[in-house]
């Protein structure tokens, strides 16, 4: 690794696998100041340098050896708080990827950051926190070091496979984990056939990222302890719902209510706009366009669609830009998936427009099952209004995933 000497605000890209060294190192560099940027280490050359360029770092981490020689070297701040949040990059499923940039924290901000997601989940010195997803994510970080600055500790089993994770519940005893709704479609499968392990160490398993089948939901509200169960509604660039199991059983469909000290707001067409305290505020790296469309005053957006109910609770119709216009009509693809996953023989969907000489763009559906065309289409008949039903039916092993779960649509057939 290279000799570079940081200071305040300086970023340093990371390009390794996740550990607890990991963590601890990403930690440390908040704590002085300066910000870690969270990337996949797979990426190509190509990805990389399309990424970095627009965030200008400082240094690159690429081994275990950088990791722990960077460690010794970072400058004590004689806090551990975080004086800002890693700059991590959006998804870059709707265009170029995009650092989420908090900048420096005041004393009063940081110490907010780390007590509003403590009060939230609950964070002890006695919690052992399961690492499923990779950690260069938003999510799976913020759980580790959210259990780490509450004294508690991290079980990371490397990249996820059901039968590891397994043996990790039963040797490690973790109270939480949080997981994305593919590895629990895995898990359960690989629970059939093996055999349940002894889950009632847990009291938090969080899940979140795309949108969990009803029958997943409801096999984890079996199989864990109750009370222990929530999903929640965030993105990169921040946190708008969180949401018991229980709720959701009462409201099925609901991502929750807003977190404490947010309120959610929605435009005439739907828009998702939630306002948040000072030290969940950001800007895109680079970017003040960009930055001031996501802000309307201390409201920001992704742009996602949804409605609330009287009692505000939220439900997600999907992003602006997956919205399919069929014959002047809009189609919300998550409400047609909805539907769709309710055909037996659906394991998985998605549904996306394409364009389309005599309707503008046309409803397409890739399906992941044993469902034929037939059945499908008499299934969204009797469920669809015509606008909604998809035209095209395409038949996959598989849907392109991202690591969190989020369908790669623009990988999807364009026939």
């Amino acid at each position: 690794m290279d000799r570079v000497e940081l200071r305040e605000g300086s970023r340093v890209a990371l390009l390794v696998p996740g550990s607890v060294a990991y963590v601890e190192l990403v930690m440390a560099l908040l704590a002085a100041g300066i910000f870690p940027i969270p990337l996949d280490p797979r990426l190509t050359p190509y990805e990389r340098e399309r990424i970095l360029a627009g965030l200008e770092p400082d240094l690159v981490v690429e081994s275990d050896e950088a990791v722990a020689a960077l460690r010794a070297t970072v400058p004590s701040s004689g806090s551990r708080l975080p004086r800002g949040r890693p700059m991590h990059v959006t998804s870059g499923t709707t265009g170029v990827p995009k650092g989420v940039f908090s900048g420096l924290l005041s004393d009063e901000q940081a110490s907010a950051l780390v007590a509003e997601e403590r009060e939230l989940w609950g964070f002890t010195s006695t919690d052992v926190n399961l690492v499923l997803s990779p950690l260069y994510h938003s999510a799976p970080l913020r759980f580790g070091m959210g259990t780490r600055l509450a004294g508690g500790r991290m079980v990371v089993p490397g990249p996820f496979d059901p039968a590891a994770v397994t043996a990790a519940i039963e040797r490690e005893r973790p109270t939480t984990m949080f997981c994305v709704p593919t590895h629990l479609q895995r898990l359960f499968a690989h629970w059939d056939e093996a055999g349940v392990p002894d889950l009632s160490s847990f009291r938090l398993v969080a899940h979140a990222g795309a949108p969990c089948p009803a029958s997943v939901k409801e096999r984890l509200i079996e199989l864990f302890p109750a009370g222990s169960t929530w999903e929640f509604y965030g993105s990169t660039e921040g946190q708008f719902t969180a949401c018991r199991s229980e709720e959701w059983l009462e409201r099925p469909g609901t991502v929750g209510r807003a977190r404490p000290g947010r309120t959610l707001h929605l435009d005439e067409d739907g828009t998702i706009w939630c306002s948040v305290p000072e030290h969940a505020r950001f800007t895109y790296y680079g970017d003040p366009a960009k930055t001031a469309e996501a802000w309307r005053g201390d409201r920001f957006s992704v742009g996602d669609l949804g409605r609330l109910d009287d009692d505000g609770y939220l439900y997600l119709d999907g992003r602006r830009e997956d919205l399919i216009i069929s014959g002047g009509v809009n189609v919300y693809p998550l409400e047609v998936e909805h539907a769709l996953r309710e055909h037996p023989s659906v394991v998985d969907v998605a549904v996306y427009g394409v364009p389309d000489d005599r309707w503008g763009q046309r409803v397409c559906a890739a399906v992941v099952g044993t469902a034929s065309s037939a059945s499908l289409d008499a299934f969204a008949r009797e469920r669809l209004a015509p606008p909604k039903r998809p035209k095209t039916w395409t038949f996959l092993d598989e849907l392109p995933r991202t690591l969190t779960g989020k369908v790669r649509r623009d990988q999807l057939p364009r026939t």
